[in-house]
């Protein structure tokens, strides 16, 4: 009974390691809980450039991994790009933003 213990243990210790690497984050992947950081901060970023009545939010593109905003899509000026960036800066939780929007 304790061989059948043993095995039952050490099948257990390999499954949990396996999983708990599988939530891993690489440099190309996020792990779990990056992932919902990553979405609670895209989230932010998107409801603060929908408050600002200045900017056209549906032609702003907002996409986030590992804190760092990237920013894409269309806008009326280089003075709407100019607003964008510096209201995601302010969001909590941004890391850095790139920004690859473009003036119509």
């Amino acid at each position: 009974m304790t061989q059948l213990n043993n095995r039952f243990s050490t099948f257990f210790l390999i499954a949990l390691m396996v999983f708990l690497l599988g939530c891993a984050s690489t440099s190309k992947q996020e792990g779990t809980g990056e992932y919902f950081d990553d979405t609670v901060v895209t989230t932010k970023v998107k409801a603060e450039i929908l408050n600002e009545p200045s900017l056209k939010s549906a032609e702003i593109n907002v996409e986030t991994f590992k804190g760092v905003v990237q920013l894409s899509g269309f806008v009326n000026s280089q003075a709407d790009i100019n607003k964008a960036v510096e209201i995601v800066r302010r969001v909590n939780g941004v890391k850095s933003v790139k920004n690859d929007m473009r003036v119509k």
